[in-house]
């Protein structure tokens, strides 16, 4: 028996601990504003998280229920569904005033709202997340919301006056693109995922729906929200794969807009899909191989910690995780063993345990995968320098500090989106820039140092590299107001609570001499209330 093995419940403890959910076989999805029943074939949902035989110490997965596994014409019916309601930007949902679009928004915040705990519940069991990160997720998703409405409230304030320039009067409004396929990531289901659906819906757009592969059950709580709070066909959630359902819709060239979070790959096989990619706008969050860069200058045991907090917070399962570490190589003995031992302060335990950071990962062969790359860096020279780094039972591993790190390994260039914490030492800073500028993504990169004069080139250098620079702190994503970007291969479009408004949507420009019979022909139309595009509204 692994030594990690004894991690895993038995049944009779885990009934004790903390219940499995009874079994979900869900058929319904949402199309036109009403859940459909699926009469065919489901996909079973199983969890990270496995029960271990008593007497064998066998681990046996959990299976948490299923869920639909739609084919293409259902999910055709769903695009008509969006297709329809947005009506070619004539529909009822993209014409409706910016207040009544809020008050439907924060109708379906309300009713999200009462699902909290059955949300959190599931995303411990079908991701295995934490207690304190399920929470954190559900809870920063409502705050999203809360801080979209707010956003969309000062955009329209803004676009509330008229402007004059060169004798030309104006009115600036945005407004929506159309209809948008939405498809979140499985790493945080439904926070990333309604950090594109719910500016999208903001706007005026309609939307197809998909949720990520692992993470699916957990939406289930929330459909007939949708269902009550939206207009019909503005909102519709279909499930099954990707290759059957995705690569209709695109095909279609109805999907306006793809808002995708995922991998690279992924991302251009579906746009080249589509019929008429110069009519397909993309809001992109992709892969990233973010470094940290630690200088002569850095504070090593404060950076060991933030490094580390940064690389395997979830698991190491972020696209804003730290995902490889360049160190001076004259201070990698004094570095090493600070890694190693912040590494072995995490806990590793069921997400529902106290303390509980590493957690069973939901991918399956993933464990298979992580071991693979860890065997190619020792082929290669490397060597795991935290006791057990590596050791694995199931879908649990103890992450693995790995060092010396080379051009020639796998981890080098891969994302690894798992535990695994490669250092390489370099000899001149050169080295790093040349990596930082030569690789294929783009996303963000953390600077360590207390040196002012060693960090400030850098910045500068680094400012038309990545998307954004962290010094002294971990990659992330917060605070939702900064803009979140990448360049490369790592993001396409940018997306705070701000600048996801404008993603999805277009400037509109109305404009009139601004003459004096022009001025009067405009002010009848507003105080007669003939144009709501043309209307001044305050909204407080």
């Amino acid at each position: 028996m692994s030594d990690l093995t004894h991690l895993f419940p038995t049944a009779a403890e885990l009934a004790a601990e903390f219940p499995q959910p009874v079994a979900l076989e869900q058929r319904h999805y949402l199309v036109a504003g009403a859940l459909q029943q699926w009469p065919g074939e489901l996909a079973p949902v199983v969890s990270p998280v496995c029960v271990r035989d008593a007497q064998s110490h066998t681990l046996n997965p959990v299976i948490l229920g299923a869920t639909p596994l739609m084919d293409s014409a259902a999910a055709l019916q769903a695009l008509d569904a969006a297709v329809k309601a947005y009506d070619l930007g004539r529909g009822h949902w993209p014409t409706l005033p910016v207040l009544e679009r809020i008050r439907h928004i924060e109708a379906f915040l309300a009713a999200m709202l009462k699902q909290r705990d059955a949300v959190i519940r599931l995303l411990m069991w079908e991701i295995g997340k934490n207690t304190a990160d399920a929470s954190k997720e559900f809870d920063r998703t409502c705050d999203y919301i809360r801080d979209t409405v707010q956003a969309m409230k000062l955009q329209d304030r803004a676009d509330s006056h008229f402007v004059s320039e060169q004798g030309v009067l104006g009115k600036i409004r945005r407004v929506p693109l159309g209809v948008v396929l939405c498809m979140g990531p499985f790493n945080y289901p439904l926070n990333e995922t309604f950090t594109t659906l719910i500016p999208a819906l903001m706007m005026g757009n309609t939307v197809v729906f998909k949720p990520a592969k692992y993470g699916v059950l957990l939406i289930e709580p929330l459909l007939q929200a949708f269902a009550d709070c939206f207009p019909a066909g503005v909102i519709n959630v279909i499930y099954g794969r990707g290759r059957e359902t995705v690569g209709a819709l695109m095909e279609t060239g109805k999907v306006d807009v793809l808002a995708f979070i995922g991998t690279n790959k992924g991302a251009s096989d579906l746009k080249r899909l589509h019929p008429k990619p110069h009519r397909l706008k993309a809001v992109l969050g992709l892969d990233a191989k973010n470094p940290a860069i630690v200088l002569p200058c850095a504070d090593l045991a404060a950076t060991a910690k933030e490094i580390i907090a940064g690389a395997l917070s979830f698991n190491g399962q972020r696209c804003t995780a730290l995902k490889i570490i360049f160190a001076p190589r004259q201070q990698v003995e004094a570095l090493l063993p600070l890694l190693s031992a912040e590494i072995n302060k995490l806990q590793l335990a069921m997400p529902w345990r106290a303390g509980a950071q590493i957690t069973p990962m939901p991918e399956p062969g993933k464990t298979a995968a992580m071991r693979a790359l860890i065997e190619d860096a020792l082929a290669n020279g490397a060597i795991v320098q935290n006791p057990g780094g590596g050791d694995l039972a199931g879908p649990l591993m103890k992450p693995a500090l790995l060092y010396p790190v080379n051009p020639g390994m796998r981890l080098y260039q891969e994302e690894q989106f798992g535990p695994l914490v490669p250092l390489v030492p370099y000899d001149d800073i050169s080295e790093v820039i040349d990596y930082v500028i030569h690789s294929n993504f783009g996303q963000q990169l953390s600077i360590f140092g207390q040196d002012g004069a060693a960090i400030g080139p850098l910045v500068d250098l680094f400012a038309n590299q990545v998307g954004r620079i962290n010094i002294n702190s971990q990659c992330q994503r917060s605070p939702d107001s900064f803009p979140f970007t990448g360049r490369k291969d790592s993001a396409e479009g940018t997306l705070s609570v701000q600048d996801a408004l404008h993603q999805f949507s277009i400037p509109t420009l109305v404009a009139i001499k601004g003459t004096e019979q022009g001025i009067a022909l405009v002010r009848d139309m507003v105080q007669q209330r003939q144009s709501g595009f043309l209307a001044t509204d305050f909204l407080f």
